[in-house]
């Protein structure tokens, strides 16, 4: 292995040892312990390897030192960081009593959410295999996921576990421990269903608009200052919206695809792919 290829496989394992200690931290405290703090140290901590996640990947195109080895170690450490810490994240940070019909439902839909990940991953290594020489297919992975990336995913649903154990909900909309419970579960399942689905979701290559330098610089610079303002002091709101914001987004465009009709060319790249 050639020594430029040490760069970004540091990178992959900087945000794997960031997915491995949030699932050895938790693991530390009892059930139901999980709290605030644990819980907002172990975002900040998933946030750090999803952009490791993000930056592996473009170190290793700019210095031309991708390699098999590499795409096997990165889908490995988003297996772990992605797929198995919000899962263990929502267990431990649950208060359910073992033995019960709801501690059962929510190792359930845990164990969904990390199997369809994990799904997720090797569906997305093999197109990636088969799009090699083909310039179309190579475009058309380029702009748009096949299901919902296990990053995004992932941060929706911690971001989701912390939105319900924030202040801010427990003054404004309290709720018990099993109801809290059911919709975390829920949310889990769906999103491990939505991993796995045809339905497409955009990628950050196509988020682009064209405007006036001078307006994009304004723009940018007022939604600078909320975004700011909101990780400051309504850290759990701004991340569950712009995680959900995500999710919801491909969801939008899918069904506008959906109810288009194959007929029409509106959002034609949304179409959600036949089952094989």
């Amino acid at each position: 292995m050639r020594r430029v290829y040490l760069v970004p496989n540091i990178i992959t394992a900087f945000g794997l040892a960031c997915g491995l200690f949030v699932i050895f931290k938790v693991n530390m405290v009892e059930p139901g312990s999980g709290t605030y703090q644990v819980l907002q140290t172990s975002v900040l901590l998933l946030l750090l390897a999803a952009f490791a996640d993000l930056l592996d990947g473009a170190v290793a195109r700019a210095m031309r030192a991708e390699s098999e080895f590499g795409v096997m170690f990165d889908s490995l450490a988003d297996a772990i960081s992605f797929g198995v810490a919000p899962s263990v994240l929502m267990l431990k940070s649950l208060s359910l009593e073992q033995g019960t019909g709801l501690s059962f439902f929510a190792v359930v839909g845990a164990m969904l959410f990390s199997i369809c990940g994990v799904l997720r991953l090797v569906r997305f290594s093999v197109k990636a295999g088969e799009a090699k020489g083909d310039p179309e297919a190579q475009a058309a992975h380029k702009k748009h996921f096949t299901g919902l990336p296990i990053d995004a995913g992932a941060l929706a649903a911690v971001s989701a576990n912390l939105f319900f154990a924030s202040p801010v909900v427990e003054k404004y909309l309290p709720m018990e421990d099993h109801t809290r419970a059911i919709i975390l579960t829920c949310l889990m399942i769906v999103l491990g269903y939505f991993m796995v689905s045809r339905w497409k979701f955009p990628s950050s290559k196509v988020l682009h608009f064209r405007v006036p330098s001078f307006q994009l610089v304004f723009v940018t610079v007022i939604l600078a200052i909320f975004f700011l303002y909101g990780v400051l002091y309504f850290f759990p709101v701004m991340l569950a919206v712009v995680a959900w914001g995500y999710v919801i987004l491909g969801w939008t465009l899918s069904i506008i695809r959906l109810i288009a009709g194959k007929k029409s060319k509106t959002l034609e790249d949304f179409e959600p792919e036949s089952e094989e």
